[in-house]
């Protein structure tokens, strides 16, 4: 089953763009750090940025978590898109994206 990342690195490259994650593991604090401490893909494509925070749940933290960091002003002012990728399964057991746009 693919993980809440990977179904949006591919939903993201669908939309054409092109995109890496930027989450990394730090085994020294054995806790994964996003960019900018909320970013984990950041995607591309012509005349856009667009900085992603995946979730499997949570979707209202996680923009509570983007509106108190100290970046957000300085990602906002280098005119990078906002938003959080939200999955969840729907009654049939699909999986389905709620995406909310930050910026």
């Amino acid at each position: 089953m693919p993980s809440p990342t990977q179904r949006s690195l591919a939903h993201l490259r669908e939309e054409g763009y092109v995109v890496a994650i930027v989450e990394r593991w730090n085994p020294h604090a054995r806790i994964r750090q996003d960019l900018f401490g909320f970013i984990d893909l950041l995607a591309i494509r012509k005349g856009e940025t667009l900085a992603v925070q995946v979730t499997a749940s949570g979707v209202s933290a996680r923009i509570k978590k983007i509106m108190e960091s100290d970046y957000l002003n300085a990602v906002r002012d280098a005119g990078w898109r906002i938003v959080v990728h939200g999955w969840r399964k729907n009654s049939k057991g699909r999986y389905v994206l709620r995406i909310e746009d930050i910026s």
